[in-house]
């Protein structure tokens, strides 16, 4: 009889964790690899993007509703809503990241290809949304600054997918971060705008409920 537990298949895909390690540890080699590949945005995003964008909402999901800052708490039907609120614009952010990276391209020499540039944003990313497992414990949240690594991944990957000369890549990476830096506080600012309205919603329903046990 064959064992059954031979042919289970891994809890988290061999490849997905392999291209994690390798653009986080030898990100030169790696993006070289990648160049190479064949991809299409959907795999992109249905194999690595939409995986590893989870990783955030999920961990400040959990952080928030067992170890909430200052006392305060959404209710768990808020806290779901605003995770996927974050989840959605997070994915919408790398996307529009990889038009703006596509469209700059000939402006600096290089070769325009969507699906190259969707490559550089969605792998470029990597650390920064590795970095929302901090989200487990609040008070640890200013650690996630070392997804600021995903700028490096980004500098070393534009000339190799782009294929943008060495003396004009300093210059396409700082308007790409530029842009991708204001994209980054328009989707902060609607996030914490719909958290905002969550908490305040709670607040006004613990008032109410407050004021009822008072009579």
């Amino acid at each position: 009889m064959t064992d059954p537990t031979t042919h289970s298949q891994p809890a988290v895909d061999p490849a997905l964790v392999a291209r994690v390690k390798g653009i986080l540890l030898q990100p030169k080699s790696e993006w070289l690899k990648i160049d190479g590949e064949f991809a299409t945005t959907k795999s992109l995003f249905t194999r690595y993007a939409m995986i590893l964008a989870a990783i955030g909402p999920v961990c400040s999901l959990l952080g928030g509703q067992l170890m909430p800052i200052m006392g305060m708490k959404l209710s768990i039907v808020g806290a779901i809503v605003v995770a996927l609120v974050s989840y959605g614009m997070s994915l919408l952010g790398v996307f529009l990241l990889g038009l703006i990276i596509n469209a700059l391209a000939p402006n600096f020499g290089g070769t325009a290809n969507k699906v190259q540039a969707m490559k550089l944003a969605v792998y470029s990313w990597t650390a920064a949304w590795l970095a929302g497992v901090f989200g487990l414990i609040p008070m640890l949240g200013i650690l996630a600054i070392v997804g600021l690594y995903s700028f490096y991944l980004l500098f070393v990957g534009l000339p190799i997918l782009m294929k943008v000369p060495e003396d004009k890549k300093v210059g396409y990476f700082i308007v790409t971060v530029i842009a991708g830096v204001v994209m980054y506080f328009i989707i902060s600012a609607i996030v914490g705008a719909i958290s905002m309205s969550f908490v305040a919603a709670s607040v006004g329903m613990a008032g109410l409920a407050g004021m009822g046990a008072g009579y």
